[in-house]
């Protein structure tokens, strides 16, 4: 039985991701009081969210405890691979390089970012392998 693609999360989902793989597994209580700290959340919120998430396949639950502890399904560099290859189709029309001057264009990038940008475009042209 093939597997569903893992859904895109939404903005509101990311930031609970955030969390969790900032934190680790954690409690929806845990979550909602990192969240708090830059915007205010309610604990019914967080819930319903992070609910929607378990549906969705995002988190896992562990529900031996009387408090759920929620962990990460995949990686932030799985969802973070994920939401650019959505962003290059939708956006970019399947062009690299579209996307990659687009991102280059859009904000000042620090020398620290543009070295490891050139030693990346090194090993893949092998360069520097």
């Amino acid at each position: 039985m093939a597997r569903s693609p893992t859904p895109r999360p939404t903005d509101a989902e990311l930031a609970i991701l955030r969390v969790l793989w900032r934190h680790g597994p954690s409690t929806v209580r845990a979550v909602c009081n990192v969240l708090n700290r830059d915007r205010p959340t309610g604990y019914t919120t967080a819930l319903k969210l992070i609910q929607i998430m378990f549906d969705k396949g995002l988190v896992t639950r562990d529900d031996s405890e009387q408090s759920h502890v929620y962990s990460v399904r995949h990686s932030e560099q799985h969802t973070q691979r994920l939401l650019v290859r959505d962003l290059l189709d939708r956006a970019f029309g399947g062009s690299a390089r579209k996307l990659i001057l687009g991102a280059l264009s859009a904000r000042q990038v620090s020398p620290d970012d543009l070295s490891e940008i050139r030693k990346l475009l090194d090993r893949m042209e092998g360069v520097n392998p």
